[in-house]
């Protein structure tokens, strides 16, 4: 199964620890950041999250 994520810079910690575990339980997860903590907009990151959920080729 694929799986979308992402998350603000206040949820890195855990969005990284999510994808982690999700990874050891078989998941294919594809990570649309950010990838650090320095301040961003959270819908930066959700639209192409959506978008790909929209398209079929992940789920949420």
């Amino acid at each position: 199964m694929k799986i979308s994520i992402a998350s603000d810079h206040a949820g890195v910690t855990y969005k990284t620890r999510l994808v982690n575990y999700l990874k050891t339980k078989g998941f294919d997860v594809k990570d649309f950041g950010p990838m650090n903590k320095e301040s961003v907009d959270y819908p930066d990151y959700a639209h192409p999250v959506a978008k790909a959920v929209r398209k079929k080729k992940m789920l949420i």
